[in-house]
Order: structure tokens, then C-alpha cells, then sequence
């Protein structure tokens, strides 16, 4: 997944093997077991009395590498410098890796192919994406087109697209707003209820309107889409429908909530 040797400021997975009176002297995940060592000063901040007390031996932590000897090979690592949203990223990018390497080697034994060609194809994906996970997530949420014109064979894409759109979920962004409708008329109601069926049904293939009571007149209205952009320009083509529904019959307003 990485490198030789870690890069300064780089955040990487370590095992603590070992506690002294003087640090943690752990190994790296990602660098073949490579050892690294904690001083004690950088497990936390403050004055610390037992390391123990936040950190014990065979726990998995994320430490970001704060001096690196490359001819002595060693690595130099802390906790204390670590934010919970690096922590939380790191932990997802480990977590998509592995996703990303099961699916690579499904598609590898599914096919049959030998490990020169499965490594070529896989070189082949992530020269053209940001990553791995990357690419198979938009294989996920876009199709094969995404990877149609890289010169890889159709098995190949054909069955990687189809364990990618099985294992992999793209993410979701979601707009909730609420909305009041009303209509004084003798069928009021019904008029509501088409109104509302017609703006769920303004969603498309990769995005989901969801419409649901909370007190008349009030309905709590949820756009997901895989971004803001895709979301936005549904919630536009619902208020619209509904609204012009709306407009001779009773009456609509929507408040929105903040992303």
C-alpha cells in the first residue's frame, strides 16, 4: 500500500508490541511490521504517570510519523499530534484499501487470471483515478463507461463492475427541507396526495425523494443524491411540480435546513 519507509507527517497503522518506562515501541501494518517507536512525551499532552492508561499492548492505533532516520531506519511516531477527524480519516482510507484489494483479487479468481495480468490491470486503474477505491466506486455509481476506454478487456470490466456495484455502496449526500401544503377544497387532500406522489416521482435513477407526514400542514421533504449538485437540481424539479400543482388549488412554502 505504501512506500518502503514512511514519509514525515504521514499517518500510518501501528500495533504496540511492546510499553516501556520510556515509550511504546510498536510495529508498522502497512511497512511489513517495520518497528517504530513512541516516545512517552507524544503518547499525550500533559504530564503522564502510566502509559498504560492510553495505550496497551496489541491495541491498533494510528500515530503520524514525526522523525524518520532513513539510513538507521527508524521511524519516530506520535499520538498526541493526531486530530480525531485525521484519525477518522485514516481508519477510512485503511478500510477502503482493503475493500478495494478484495474485490481486485475476487475478480482475479473469478476470471482466472495469473498475477502478472491482475497487477497490470490493476496498475491500469490506478494510473487513471486517485486511487484504487476511487475507481471502483465510480465503476459502482457510473458503469463500465468510467473504465470502458482504458484498454482493459470487457470480462474484465464486466465482472469487476458487477462484484464493485455488490460490494461497494457510493456515498450519499441528502438535502432535507420542510414543506407545507394545504388546500382549503372539498378533495383537498387528495390534490395533496397527488402533488406529493408526482414530486417523489422527480427522482431519477441515482438519486431518491422521500416524502413523509409530520403534522398538517407540514411534510418532511429528503433528497439524496451521490452530491450537492445532483441533489440540488432534483429538490428544484420537486418544488416545481409541487408548487405548480399547488398554485390554483391551495398553497405550498419549503424552509431549508443547512446541509
Amino acid at each position: 500500500m505504501s512506500e518502503e519507509i514512511p514519509e514525515l507527517g504521514e499517518f500510518v497503522i501501528a500495533t504496540v508490541n511492546q510499553i516501556t518506562t520510556y515509550g511504546v515501541y510498536v510495529s508498522l501494518d502497512e511497512y511489513n511490521g517495520m518497528k517504530g517507536f513512541l516516545h512517552r512525551s507524544e503518547v499525550a499532552t500533559g504530564r503522564i504517570r502510566r502509559i498504560g492508561r492510553f495505550i496497551r499492548v496489541g491495541q491498533k492505533e494510528v500515530l503520524k510519523v514525526i522523525r524518520v532516520n532513513r539510513n538507521r531506519r527508524e521511524v519516530n511516531l506520535s499520538l498526541k499530534q493526531i486530530t480525531k477527524q485525521e484519525k477518522k480519516d485514516k481508519l477510512i482510507e485503511v478500510k477502503h484499501y482493503d475493500k478495494a484489494q478484495n474485490i481486485i483479487e475476487m475478480t482475479r479468481n473469478g476470471l482466472k487470471l495469473n498475477q502478472s495480468e491482475s497487477d497490470n490491470y490493476q496498475s491500469i486503474l490506478e494510473n487513471h483515478f486517485d486511487t484504487l477505491y476511487k475507481a471502483l466506486e465510480d465503476l459502482s455509481r457510473e458503469g463500465s463507461k468510467v473504465i470502458s476506454d482504458l484498454g482493459l478487456p470487457k470480462t474484465y470490466i464486466d465482472y469487476i463492475e458487477e462484484i464493485a456495484k455488490e460490494k461497494i455502496s457510493p456515498p450519499k449526500v441528502a438535502i432535507k427541507t420542510i414543506i407545507e401544503v394545504s388546500s382549503p377544497l372539498p378533495n383537498g387532500i387528495d390534490i395533496v396526495k397527488k402533488a406529493l406522489s408526482l414530486a417523489e416521482m422527480k427522482a431519477t435513477p441515482n438519486t431518491a425523494v422521500t416524502i413523509s407526514y409530520l403534522s398538517a400542514p407540514k411534510y418532511r421533504l429528503v433528497v439524496e443524491a451521490a452530491d450537492y449538485k445532483e441533489a440540488e437540481k432534483v429538490l428544484k424539479s420537486v418544488v416545481d411540480v409541487v408548487q405548480d400543482k399547488m398554485k390554483k388549488h391551495g398553497t405550498f412554502q419549503f424552509k431549508r435546513n443547512k446541509h
